[in-house]
């Protein structure tokens, strides 16, 4: 048995959520219902701004190994925090929910650990503006690779694509997942990133990575095209395992070219925050445990639907009793 189920690689950012109605995101030039990454100065007049504030470990992998860890896995995390009030706070908070974090914060005249100002509309939509700070500079340096090797599952995060050094900080993490017998995979996070880097995701996808969770447009923008279905057949030309997720549509799983339809609850979100994140929970979960493909994309929606029940990312109730009441356990 190793060590750990499940290791995420990814941003470590500390969540700072608040609602906001719509008057306030037009007056604070916050666009509605997307992700901006902004500076540091952005941020400091953003955070001043907020009413009443809820903090949480963010970060989207990060979201989802609390919810593995939720479920009863065994879980760890590679991220990287600054040694001040935030990156303490960070640490502490991933051990207290049960996930390993397994780099110490970094001392010295590093930048500041990063942080994300979400505001929520009374829709649910979330309104994300964030400061990378320190967890940008996640490199190879960062990864080790007894870790990764006893780790069953390996998941990386795509926002991280954006710097040379993350892109081999996966690969370092991939192969050493890969060559002790485990399954490396990848959230592809954004379509804005998979724009920029097109070539190295593909590379990734089809070189050292068992297994793809993206949305349709993430998805579709892997291969420039606005159909779907043309978009997943590519993918999973080149990768054995992907898992395409389609809102109130539903999920898309193609296994080894064998395709499976989940079908999804529709219910008006609370919060949309993490919604992504604790389905890619629940699927690895049932992943693990070896399930077939229909229950493990059951898993992944019944996650994310008590996810999107309450303000942030992460749920706040029992996961394994929410497995049990939809008979999944």
């Amino acid at each position: 048995m190793k060590t750990y189920q499940v290791v995420g690689i990814g941003n470590a950012v500390v969540d700072v959520i608040t609602q906001a109605d719509d008057s306030f995101l037009e007056h604070m030039g916050i666009g509605k219902g997307i992700m901006q990454l902004i500076e540091r100065e952005r941020a400091e007049v953003l955070y001043g701004a907020m009413g009443e504030r809820k903090q949480a470990a963010g970060g989207s992998v990060a979201n989802t190994i609390a919810g593995a860890g939720n479920l009863g896995m065994r879980t760890a995390f590679v991220g990287r925090v600054h040694d001040d009030a935030l990156g303490r706070f960070y640490a502490e908070a991933m051990e207290k929910v049960g996930t390993a974090f397994v780099n110490p914060p970094v001392p010295g005249g590093e930048l500041p650990t990063s942080r994300s100002m979400i505001f929520v509309s009374p829709d649910g939509e979330r309104s994300m503006n964030t400061y990378l700070g320190i967890s940008a500079e996640l490199g190879p340096e960062d990864v080790d690779e007894a870790v990764a090797a006893a780790a069953e599952i390996v998941f990386l995060e795509g926002y991280l694509f954006d710097k040379d050094k993350g892109k081999d900080a996966f690969t370092r993490m991939a192969r050493a997942c890969s060559a002790a017998g485990g399954k490396a995979g990848i959230a592809i996070s954004d379509p804005f990133c998979v724009e920029r880097h097109r070539a190295d995701f593909l590379q990734l996808i089809e070189n050292e990575l068992d297994y793809v969770i993206g949305n349709e447009a993430e998805i579709r923008s892997l291969y420039e095209t606005d159909d779907t279905e043309e978009a997943l057949a590519k993918v999973s030309a080149i990768c054995s395992l992907v898992c395409c997720t389609r809102s109130g549509d539903g999920v898309t799983i193609v296994a080894d070219g064998q395709r499976t339809d989940v079908g999804v609850q529709r219910i008006v979100p609370v919060d949309a925050t993490g919604a992504g994140d604790g389905f890619a929970a629940g699927f690895l979960f049932g992943l693990a445990q070896g399930r077939d493909m229909q229950t493990c994309g059951r898993m992944g929606c019944a996650v994310a639907g008590e996810v999107i029940r309450h303000v942030g990312p992460r749920a706040e109730t029992e996961l394994l009793q929410v497995l049990e009441a939809a008979g999944l356990a």
